[in-house]
């Protein structure tokens, strides 16, 4: 999907990290970024016992989805895993929730 590879290389370019992608759906309208470094861990060393619940890389699932906003594709963007959860890897997911329309764009 064109839209994945777009985000691999936002990430590269904003973050200096290639997240790999993972499709396992088969409508194609989902797809998983998996990142074996995630470079927002480097600045939490641990979560306190009493915000156990925070997810502070949400922001990244925030950012992807603004940015697929603001080229009209309107998508979920959730964290199915986190390095400081503890899990092996971060891996965030994406599911678009329409398809983009095409758009014919009249000349003046």
């Amino acid at each position: 999907q064109q839209s994945s590879i777009l985000l691999q290389v936002a990430f590269k370019m904003y973050l200096g990290v290639t997240p790999s992608v993972s499709c396992n759906s088969t409508a194609g309208n989902e797809f998983s970024l998996i990142l074996d470094k995630n470079p927002l861990v480097d600045f939490v060393e641990e979560l306190p016992a009493e915000r156990a619940s925070l997810c502070y890389c949400n922001l990244l699932c925030g950012v992807i989805r603004g940015a697929l906003e603001m080229v009209h594709l309107a998508a979920e963007v959730t964290f199915l895993q986190d390095r400081l959860k503890g899990d092996a890897v971060t891996e965030i997911g994406i599911t678009f929730l329409r398809k983009a329309e095409d758009r014919k764009h009249k000349r003046n």
